[in-house]
């Protein structure tokens, strides 16, 4: 057996295999004998069926079989021996047919394509300085969100009239249809300011015409408080009378000491600057994952933007369509290529990082943190995470679906790839408003 490669350019091969009768024979001879013995064919004891009726009726297929076996270990031998890095899958050469006659089996040869990945440089260090934007906590949100605890905590009492946040609980009726039902409005969420003072103050026994879809917040909404499908929500054009059955209005807890307890233990916040520091060290650490993921996508399209190098495009094309089975079509492949090669750009990118750095992920982080989800898991529902055997059990099952080793292995990876990034380049904090900093998160390239 003999394997050759032929290069078209620095991004295409052929590889060539030639395969004589001796690399083949004895293997084929054995299985044909092992279907012999094996047959059971109408007209003949078992094992006694002659060796030429079974060459005749199973030979083509077995000598098949064999070469194929053959082909896969020679192009996977050579590739790696060789330290070729190809894209995608070796491909039968297209409009080549395999050299070989099957009646009369003597020498064969096959040729494949093969894509090979580009040799290129990366271009990282202190010289780039990379934008690091941070959410600035601002005294408006800090305000909001003792605003909002000390609700949570607090109290809902009657009330003689409607107030600008307060809950309206009363019954809709349809003006032209048969639709009634019993709900709630929160004024503080109606964005409508005619229906808002419409409705503010208001008392219990008043009816007020309103428009239910002013009222709620989408269709999903508008169904839940009219007790209609979505279907015929997504479609209701109709006013209905509501009449108002009761108001409910919060009292906040007073922000003291017994808030500050129930908040975060006994003792642990002793006033209500404390409180503030909290919530502010509690919010800052809630952005850093949007800054982190923003900074790491600034990164990431600065690399697929500056690292030039060519891909094998008409290679990768057929590769696609091969492998998807008919899924796509090429006009379908044609037009998203742009995307997958943006994709597979930052797939070498990454992986050449990878590998020149030394980012690895151990089998017993992986582990770690899936005990630590796992841990995150039981909290969530109040339960103590069981002793470290079984949780280390517990990691080694979910480990063992494909599925979801990849999305952890794929969330360390990134995890290392962020720490790498941050000791690399020269990072340039700026603190941004929560509106600018999420109009930058979403800004398109």
């Amino acid at each position: 057996m003999n394997t050759v490669e032929e290069k078209i350019d620095d991004l295409n091969s052929v590889i060539k295999i030639k395969i004589d009768k001796e690399d083949y024979a004895e293997k084929v001879e054995s299985t044909l004998k092992k279907y012999r013995k094996e047959a059971n064919i109408p007209g003949f004891r078992p094992g006694k069926v002659p060796l030429g009726f079974i060459k005749k009726k199973f030979g083509k297929g077995v000598l098949a079989d064999e070469l194929n076996a053959l082909v896969g270990k020679s192009l996977n031998d050579f590739i790696q021996s060789n330290n070729i890095d190809i894209l995608g899958q070796p491909l039968p050469k297209e409009g080549e047919e395999i050299n070989g006659d099957f009646d009369n089996p003597d020498s064969f040869e096959f040729s494949y394509e093969i894509g090979v990945a580009p040799q290129f440089d990366i271009n990282l260090s202190k010289k780039n300085k990379v934008d690091y934007l941070k959410v600035k906590i601002s005294d408006e949100m800090l305000d909001k969100e003792v605003d909002n605890m000390a609700k949570r905590y607090g109290k809902l009492v009657s009330a003689d009239q409607v107030s600008e946040k307060d809950m309206v609980i009363g019954e809709f009726i349809q003006k032209t249809g048969d639709i009634k039902n019993t709900s709630t409005i929160s004024l503080e969420f109606i964005s409508d300011d005619k229906v808002k003072k419409q409705l503010t103050g208001k008392k219990v026994g008043d009816v007020i015409t309103l428009d239910p879809k002013k009222v709620s917040r989408d269709t999903k909404d508008l169904a839940s408080m009219l007790a209609i499908s979505e279907e015929v929500a997504s479609n209701l054009e109709s006013d209905f009378d509501f009449t108002i059955t009761e108001i409910k209005t919060m009292i906040p807890a007073a922000i003291d000491q017994s808030l500050f307890d129930k908040l975060f233990g006994e003792g642990n916040v002793k006033s209500e600057n404390e409180l503030r520091e909290r919530i502010k060290t509690d919010l800052e650490n809630m952005f850093m994952r949007d800054s982190d993921n923003l900074f790491v996508k600034n990164i990431v399209d600065g690399l697929i933007e500056k690292t030039k190098f060519d891909l094998p495009e008409t290679f990768l094309k057929r590769w696609i369509f091969e492998s998807n089975e008919g899924k796509l079509t090429k006009e379908e492949i044609e037009a998203d290529f742009e995307n997958y090669k943006e994709s597979l750009k930052w797939q070498l990118i990454q992986n050449k990082i990878i590998k020149e750095n030394g980012l690895e992920v151990k089998p017993e982080e992986a582990i770690a943190y899936t005990k630590q989800l796992l841990a995150n898991q039981y909290a969530q529902y109040g339960m103590p995470a069981p002793e470290d055997k079984e949780l280390v059990d517990q990691a080694k099952n979910v480990l063992s679906n494909k599925d979801e080793a990849n999305k952890i292995y794929d969330n360390l990876y990134n995890a290392k790839l962020l720490q790498y990034f941050k000791e690399t380049v020269k990072l340039n904090e700026k603190e941004l408003e929560y509106e600018k900093f999420v109009e930058a998160a979403t800004k398109k390239k």
